[in-house]
C-alpha cells in the first residue's frame, strides 16, 4: 500500500424431455439413480450431475504443519556492514526474534498463494469488484482465520487502473470492468498477529507496456538491492531514480520518459501500522535518516508516463483509524457506534467501505465523514497523475534482520 507524502460453473439444471409409451411426463427432473417405483410402461434415462465442484482453497496451515514457514530471498549486507553475514553474535541476535519473523514469513506465504491463485483468473471483463473479492476471499481462506484482527486482510485490495496510481479499491455498486488496454495495479497485504506484509505487481495484456513495468521492477529491485542497516533513505531514493529515468517507453508510435511518480514513497512497516513514520522516497530528497536493525521495509516505487506527480481525486474508498487518533466528544450516535465497529473488527488496519458492508454497517458515510473531520480516522483518496498517463507498481516487504536481508515477500513470479 503505497504511501503518499501528501496525505470478482454457473451450472444450470439440465432438462430432458423423455417420451413414453404411455403418456407424456412433463418437466420430469432425472438424478443420478433411477427414479424407484416408476412404471415399467415409462422409460427413463439416467442423467448425471453437470455441474463442477469447485476446489476448496485450503488453509495454509495444512501445508506447513510444524508451524515453520518458508524464508524469503535472502540478500547479503554490503560495505562495511559485510561482517554481519557471519558475525556469531548476529546470528544469535537474530534467532531471538523467531517468532516474528515466522509470522512475517507465514503473511508472505499466503501472499504467494493468493498470486498463484490469482493469475489465471485476472483478465479483461472480469470487474474490479470480482478482482478485489477474489483476492480478498482467497486470503480469508488460506488464512482460515475468522478474526481479521488476528490474521487475515491487512488493508484494502488496490485495484489502480492506467493514470489511477493508487489507493483504488471499488465502493459497493461500482461496476468497472478491466480492459484488455488497461494498466492495472494490484496491491494488497496480509498480516499474522498484525505483522504485515506489502506487496503489489502490475498486471497488463498488451505487451506495449512491458518496457513501462520493465522500468519499475527494475527500479523496485534496484531500491531492494541498495537498501539495509544505516543506508540513507535519500541514497536509496537516488539510486531508484537513476535507473527508472533511464528507460523510456513507445505506445502507439509516441515515445513517453518514464517518471517516477516523485511524491509516492516506499515505508517502514509497524505492527498493525502500515506506513509507522519512515518513507522511503523513489528520488533523491536529502533524507539522512538511516534505516536499522530489525526494521521492516515496503520498498516500492511507481513509474509514470504522464507528469510524475499524483494528486488526491475521485470518491474515496481507503481509510484507517489513526494510531494517535485523539479522544475527542463525538455528537453524532451514529459516528460513536461507527467507531466501536471500526475498533472492533479493524483496528489501526486500513479498511474499506466494503468492509464495513460485510460486517453489518448501513448507511454510515455521514458518520464515517464525521470521524474523518473530527481526525480519528484518515482517509485515502485515490491518486491520480495526468490523465491519459499510464502508471505502474512493483513492491516487496523487506526484513532487516541483523545478519542479512530478507526480501520476505518475494516469490517465483517476481
Amino acid at each position: 500500500m503505497s504511501e503518499s507524502v501528501e496525505e470478482r460453473v454457473e451450472s444450470g439444471t439440465a432438462v430432458e424431455e423423455v417420451g413414453s409409451t404411455t403418456e407424456k411426463l412433463d418437466q420430469l427432473e432425472i438424478g443420478e439413480d433411477e427414479h424407484e417405483g416408476a412404471s415399467s410402461a415409462t422409460k427413463k434415462k439416467k442423467k448425471k450431475s453437470s455441474k463442477k465442484k469447485k476446489k476448496k482453497l485450503a488453509p495454509i496451515s495444512e501445508s506447513f504443519p510444524d508451524g515453520i514457514y518458508p524464508e524469503g530471498e535472502w540478500q547479503e549486507y554490503k560495505d562495511e556492514n559485510k561482517y554481519r553475514t557471519t558475525d556469531e553474535e548476529k546470528r544469535y541476535l537474530d534467532r531471538q526474534q523467531s517468532d516474528r519473523w515466522n509470522a512475517v514469513r507465514k503473511a508472505a506465504e499466503v501472499h504467494r498463494r493468493v498470486r498463484e491463485h490469482l493469475a489465471p483468473r485476472l483478465n479483461p471483463g472480469m470487474t474490479t469488484t470480482e478482482a478485489a473479492e477474489t483476492i480478498e476471499n482467497a486470503v480469508r481462506s488460506f488464512m482460515n482465520e475468522p478474526d481479521n484482527k488476528i490474521a487475515g486482510i491487512a488493508f484494502p485490495t488496490g485495484v489502480s487502473r492506467n493514470d489511477c496510481a493508487a489507493h483504488y479499491t471499488p465502493n459497493a455498486g461500482d461496476k468497472t470492468v478491466l480492459l484488455y488496454d488497461d494498466v492495472v495495479k494490484i496491491d494488497f497485504g496480509v498480516h499474522v498477529n498484525g505483522y504485515i506484509v506489502d506487496c503489489a505487481f502490475t498486471k497488463t495484456w498488451n505487451s506495449k507496456y512491458d518496457k513501462l513495468l520493465e522500468a519499475v521492477k527494475d527500479a523496485t529491485n534496484t531500491g531492494i538491492k541498495e537498501a539495509g542497516i544505516d543506508v540513507r533513505l535519500t541514497d536509496i531514493g537516488e539510486a531508484i531514480q537513476e535507473v527508472m529515468e533511464s528507460y523510456e517507453v513507445e505506445i502507439d508510435g509516441e515515445v513517453y520518459p518514464v517518471r517516477p511518480i516523485r511524491n509516492l514513497n516506499g515505508h517502514n512497516i509497524g505492527v498493525n501500522e502500515i506506513h509507522a513514520g519512515k518513507s522511503v522516497p523513489i528520488v533523491k530528497n536529502f533524507d539522512e535518516t538511516k534505516m536499522e536493525e530489525g526494521e521492516e521495509f515496503a520498498i516500492e516505487t511507481f513509474g509514470s508516463t504522464g507528469r510524475g506527480y499524483v494528486v488526491a481525486e475521485g470518491e474515496c474508498s481507503h481509510y484507517a483509524l489513526k494510531v494517535d487518533a485523539p479522544k475527542v466528544p463525538l455528537r453524532l450516535n451514529k459516528a460513536k457506534a461507527l467507531l466501536a465497529t471500526i475498533e472492533q473488527n479493524f483496528g489501526t488496519l486500513p479498511f474499506c467501505r466494503r468492509y464495513l458492508d460485510r460486517v453489518g454497517e448501513e448507511k454510515y458515510l455521514l458518520a464515517l465523514n464525521n470521524l474523518v473531520k473530527e481526525g480519528i480516522v484518515q482517509d485515502y483518496p485515490p491518486l491520480m497523475d495526468s490523465p491519459g498517463s499510464f502508471t505502474a507498481q512493483y513492491e516487496h516487504t523487506i526484513l532487516l534482520h541483523p545478519h542479512k536481508k530478507e526480501v520476505v515477500s518475494r516469490g517465483p513470479d517476481y
